[in-house]
């Protein structure tokens, strides 16, 4: 399977979106697609081996719409604007020349009929890509908001039309005449879906940019000489050079140097990042005053920056379940609005007996009742929420995920690397009577095939290891691997069941002080304790008070033994702890705790995460990519998770206040409408009203933007 984003052009209302996903599932070969009215985008699964894009953009076409390829830009918006200018003046002439000079209609009726004709005209050609639209939904049973205006507009002009050739035949009468009407509604349903557009581009200008902040050019060394390339030049394995004031070009790993870089444009963190030989350093970041040198790791699409971007634009093409509400309301809705335009057209030509107030009647319902307010109401919000987790350093993966937050009531940490900085030292240590150097030279060289920050603490300074075959991982336990054809273990006491612990004294004194046990020996007896210390985060107790307040339990889990586990909960205040879990037996709690969130730091908690409702993560250096959480925390700060939870509070009550007047709009306006009550409406006025309606929804989900 093959996963492809289209940039799709002609996408109004939630109608037009829902209509093409619809469409779109319904063909063999795609899996799933999922379209996004906000962003203007269809993400799309489809077998490669059946379709390709010119099949996806054959499929697009066929339901009514454009697709534009991948990520393109809208470079219309100066000549849509110059148009709109055009027939604004253009309506204010018109209406001075019907109202403004008096009696011209009645003294000159034929050449004020030519003016009010010809100006039609333009308006329907104008407006020819809305009355197109509606009528393709309409062929393909997807009507939407095109069909609605759509329909109206020329049903006004064709009846107006009529009453043109009865005046040129000198039977008619000019009051009859409502060509303005047809230019006012494309004028006023332009004017909106030009401040939607503009409006909807700054909600999602962040996510956009992201992708400008790499630099266009970097300095390589080849063949000791510096050479300054494009970035499509370096390759991986290059050493690149960076020198103070400038950015990283690529990802990679300082080998030589150091300094401090700005990571706020990734992580939201204003505080300079150390980095020294060793350090991962991510494209985009300012270094700030050293001279460094590292190997490129990641290029191109394979950057941090890359996936960032990929997943927060997937994020905001997935629907939340309140959104699938809004669109299934929406496809119902259209067809309804057409009933209700009928009935008013039948009920008011009974009534009146004027065709003229029957056919005002049917096109006012039509107009007013669009749907765009409904459609923009959840993905706006969501798209907004999105793009402000990622300015501080959150990356939400789906709505879903943003969505189901407010769901959870239980909060579950990780220990190290979570709670703790996962930056472990050697505080003390015991040895069987034996070479102290020769043991800590074996346990190195085992540790430093593994990726778990214990292990990575243990190979702090080394400086010379020794080959390791047969390396393997234990889940839970700890690691194994031969060393001069002799089988050695390292891990907690679990790996060493059955052996004799000669070492428990020390054990139980190391945990009393809040250290973490790792045991190593050989097949025959244990050989060594130690105790590593870690550092709590420094923003942690804060954190976890802070979701206490808001009202959720908090859990750890910890791989670490009892006491030392304890001791960190007892110091964040955290009453309830389990300890000494295997990855199975984290998995298993969180199977028995629902609707709760695991915390963890995406090594050895993967299975936790991906079975819990909510999966966090703190990403490990410039790997993101293959991160199976819902949520990554890109900046190692535990006050983002609060954060987070406000972030999806906040974003649900916008969502319920846009759903509430896109549907309190609706109830109000579409009686009026009708022409059954003793207040009525015009076609201009109800196009006005439209706009509003999509007003209000846009600038109250902006609000998301200022409130966090």
């Amino acid at each position: 399977m093959k996963k492809k984003i289209l940039n799709i052009e002609g996408m109004t209302c939630s109608a037009c979106s829902n209509g093409l996903e619809k469409y779109l599932n319904k063909q063999e070969g795609i899996k799933e697609a999922s379209v996004n009215l906000v962003m203007a985008e269809a993400m799309i699964n489809y077998d490669e081996t059946k379709l390709n894009e010119q099949d996806l953009s054959r499929f697009v076409k066929e339901a009514g719409f454009k697709s534009l390829g991948e990520r393109k830009n809208d470079g219309n918006s100066k000549n849509e604007l110059k148009l709109i200018v055009f027939f604004a003046v253009l309506c204010i002439l018109l209406m001075a020349i019907s109202m403004g000079i008096k009696d011209f209609k009645q003294i000159q009726p034929k050449l004020y009929t030519t003016i009010m004709l010809v100006s039609a005209i333009l308006g329907m050609v104008w407006g020819f890509d809305i009355i197109k639209n509606g009528v393709k939904n309409i062929l393909h049973k997807m009507p939407n908001m095109d069909s609605l205006v759509g329909i109206g507009v020329v049903v006004n002009f064709l009846y107006s039309l009529y009453n043109a050739i009865l005046i040129y035949q000198e039977n008619g009468n000019v009051t009859n005449l409502y060509f303005e009407s047809s230019i006012m509604i494309i004028l006023f349903v332009k004017i909106g879906r030009y401040i939607d557009k503009k409006n909807r581009a700054k909600a999602i200008e962040t996510i956009k940019n992201l992708v400008t902040i790499t630099p266009k050019n970097g300095t390589i060394i080849r063949e000791g000489k510096e050479h300054n390339v494009t970035i499509n030049e370096i390759q991986k394995g290059d050493i690149v050079i960076c020198k103070p004031g400038e950015k990283i070009a690529v990802d990679g790993i300082v080998t030589k140097g150091q300094t401090y870089t700005d990571e706020s444009f990734l992580t939201g963190e204003s505080k300079p990042v150390s980095k020294d030989v060793g350090s991962n350093v991510m494209a985009g970041s300012i270094n700030y005053n050293g001279y460094i040198e590292y190997e490129a790791i990641n290029i191109g699409k394979d950057s941090s920056i890359s996936h960032i971007v990929d997943l927060v634009v997937e994020a905001t093409n997935t629907k939340a379940p309140i959104e699938r509400i809004a669109d299934k309301i929406s496809g119902y809705f259209v067809p309804f609005i057409f009933i209700v335009a009928v009935i008013s057209f039948i009920l008011n030509f009974a009534i009146t007996k004027d065709i003229s107030a029957a056919v005002t009647a049917l096109v006012t319902v039509l107009v007013v009742a669009c749907p765009c307010a409904l459609g923009l109401a959840t993905p706006l919000a969501m798209v907004i929420a999105i793009g402000n987790g990622s300015k501080k350093g959150i990356v939400i993966k789906s709505s879903e995920s943003l969505e189901a937050i407010n769901k959870i009531d239980k909060i579950i940490f990780d220990k190290t690397g979570t709670i703790t900085k996962g930056k472990l030292s050697i505080t003390d240590q015991k040895y069987i009577n034996t070479n102290k150097g020769e043991l800590l030279k074996l346990l190195q060289s085992l540790e430093s095939r593994s990726n778990h920050p214990l292990a990575k603490s243990i190979c702090n300074n080394i400086t010379e290891l020794y080959n390791v075959e047969d390396f393997e991982e234990i889940a839970g336990k700890g690691v194994k691997g031969k060393i001069k054809d002799k089988l050695y273990f390292a891990g907690n006491k679990k790996l060493f069941e059955g052996y004799e612990n000669i070492f428990k004294t020390q054990e139980i004194e190391y945990s009393k002080k809040g250290e973490s046990i790792v045991y190593f020996g050989d097949e025959k007896q244990i050989l060594a304790v130690f105790g590593l210390r870690d550092e709590i985060k420094e923003d942690a107790k804060e954190t976890i008070s802070e979701l206490k307040r808001m009202g959720k339990e908090v859990i750890m889990l910890s791989g670490d033994n009892e006491i030392t586990a304890k001791a960190i909960a007892k110091e964040m205040e955290i009453d309830e702890v389990y300890t000494d879990c295997s990855p199975e037996e984290k998995l298993e709690k969180i199977m028995i705790l629902k609707d709760c969130a695991m915390v963890g730091d995406g090594i050895n908690d993967s299975p936790a995460l991906k079975k819990a409702t909510i999966g966090i993560s703190v990403a490990n250096g410039t790997d993101i990519s293959s991160d199976s959480s819902d949520v990554i925390l890109m900046v190692n700060n535990m006050n983002r998770i609060a954060y987070l939870f406000e972030l999806g509070k906040k974003t649900l009550k916008i969502i319920k206040e846009n759903l509430f007047w896109a549907m309190f709009y609706n109830i109000c306006m579409i009686p009026l409408a009708t022409g059954l009550l003793p207040i009525k409406l015009t076609p201009m006025i109800a196009s006005i009203a439209m706009t509003f309606s999509s007003l209000t929804v846009v600038l109250n989900s902006l609000r998301l933007s200022k409130e966090l």
